[in-house]
């Protein structure tokens, strides 16, 4: 099956019997592999000249030796209420593998049946989320955003019911870890102190090696310090390219770091700080503007569950570099969309006035940094015709020009190093609903296509101007909701 077979383990099972369960997926029926992701297994250690072979592994029909599948236990805070009842309800970790470069890949089969956890689901995933997950995946590993993989996907002619019948598919997900806040939560709150250790150790020892040798007290600290770190500057990713991610549960938030658990997503349309992408969010909880403020509320429930194995003190020191470092990160992300190599005290007020002029004017967010990222090259129209009102858009730009003289770099240098951090392609929810529709056909060239133009979302890509489109009117706004 791999002409380049790679390095086999299961590391979670070193964890205590608690935290998962031993459970054989539930096959599919009428499989077909749908897509394959090459480029990621060659990094992954593999190649394959025949996908089909996996197929019978993505639905649930076959084990390859060394496969364990577990779903594992964890719980969490949802919409900001404790829930004891989670873990992996449709999906399962067959195995880990190391490639040749030394790096762990949790290879995670989603919608493989009902599992202890299942709750009142049906264990399965239907084909529109497989697809879904599957292109934000890559189109953020594209965007250059830590983010768990897709391997490969795979439909199935079983019904599964969810607003209305659909078809079932499997995504076969990898990550470097699939180890979530919620894991941290559930040995807190019903394990004990001992099991959070545990945890805790084995986690720094397969993801934060380079801590292994410090004392307990320090080794500690600093490893919630980088997950702390680490959280701050993915949103702050999340915000400056316009991410809305829809369910930031804390069992949605990977200890690693990466963007996890793709739902009700969106990349913003036209400008609206206050947008709600996921339409069974009444309250707005998980509003983009709110997004910062959730991550750190996040790394506070982890806090929590890690008191037992902490010192308090040590654990808020810890937490105060979650808004250092996003603010940092967030006005660096600004400066280099911006073009402003050369700092200055004004500059916060410029990105903040910004923001707020694109919100008020609801102006396309990717085309404007896009269009401005070509100021000198293509002129001022691709901006200004954003605006309804052309005059505001001349004050920025002034302003903006101002602000320009203060920089040392050529302006064909700079556009060139903001055009590798403004895209021209983002995944608009209208693009990933095309792909939806035609796959019900039975037809996933387009799916193809779209992957393809995602990989080089910063390139220039003649044949493919129609993705960089701004959205119709119908595909603004789409009601997207958890259903999967």
């Amino acid at each position: 099956m791999s002409e380049s077979p790679f390095h086999i383990e299961h590391r979670y099972l070193e964890l205590p019997r608690s935290f998962y369960s031993r459970v054989t997926p539930a096959p599919l029926s009428g499989a077909h592999m749908v897509c394959f992701n090459h480029a990621l297994a060659r990094q992954m250690g593999f190649h394959t000249s025949n996908p089909d072979d996996w197929t019978s592994v993505g639905a649930g029909q076959a084990l390859l030796e060394g496969m364990d599948p577990v779903a594992m236990k964890y719980t969490g805070h949802q919409f900001g209420v404790y829930n004891p009842e989670l873990g992996d309800g449709r999906g399962l970790l067959l195995w880990e593998t190391v490639g040749p470069d030394g790096r762990r890949w949790d290879w995670h089969l989603k919608g493989a049946g009902q599992t202890p956890y299942s709750r009142f689901g049906d264990g399965r995933a239907v084909l529109r989320s497989t697809i879904r997950e599957y292109l934000c995946s890559e189109a953020m590993h594209g965007l250059g955003i830590p983010t768990t993989r897709a391997l490969f996907l795979v439909s199935a002619s079983d019904p599964v019911r969810r607003e209305t019948i659909e078809s079932a598919a499997t995504l076969m997900r990898v990550a470097r870890s699939h180890i979530r806040f919620g894991h941290f939560e559930f040995a807190a709150h019903h394990e004990g102190p001992e099991a959070v250790a545990t945890l805790l150790e084995h986690v720094i020892a397969l993801h934060f090696p380079h801590l292994i040798d410090l004392p307990e007290d320090e080794r500690r600290q600093r490893w919630f310090t980088e997950v702390v770190e680490r959280t701050a500057r993915l949103i702050a990713d999340w915000q400056a390219v316009g991410f809305c991610h829809g369910v930031m549960n804390s069992d949605n938030m990977a200890i690693i770091g990466d963007t996890f658990d793709y739902g009700p997503y969106a990349f913003l349309d036209d400008f609206d700080a206050g947008y709600i992408c996921n339409h069974t969010d009444q309250g707005g909880r998980y509003a983009y503007n709110r997004q910062p403020r959730i991550g750190l509320t996040n790394c506070q429930y982890l806090a929590s569950a890690l008191l037992t194995v902490m010192d308090e003190d040590d654990i808020r020191r810890c937490l105060r570099h979650y808004e250092t470092t996003y603010n940092e990160h967030f006005r660096q992300r600004m400066m280099d969309k911006l073009g402003l190599a050369e700092r200055d005290d004004a500059d916060m007020t410029l990105i903040m006035d910004t923001f707020s002029m694109l919100h008020e004017h609801h102006i396309d967010y990717t085309l404007f940094f896009r269009g401005l990222s070509n100021l000198h090259s293509h002129g001022t129209a691709p901006v200004r015709d954003l605006f309804v009102d052309r005059s505001v858009a001349d004050e920025w730009l002034e302003r903006y020009e101002q602000r320009l003289q203060q920089e040392t770099r050529a302006h064909d240098e700079r556009e060139h190093a903001m055009r590798r951090v403004n895209p021209k392609y983002i995944l608009r929810n209208y693009l990933a609903q095309q792909v939806i529709d035609s796959a019900k056909e039975g037809d996933f060239a387009p799916m193809e296509e779209l992957l393809k133009v995602l990989e080089r979302p910063f390139d220039e890509q003649p044949d493919s101007e129609k993705y960089a489109a701004a959205p119709p009117d119908w595909g603004k706004r789409m009601d997207i909701s958890c259903s999967s």
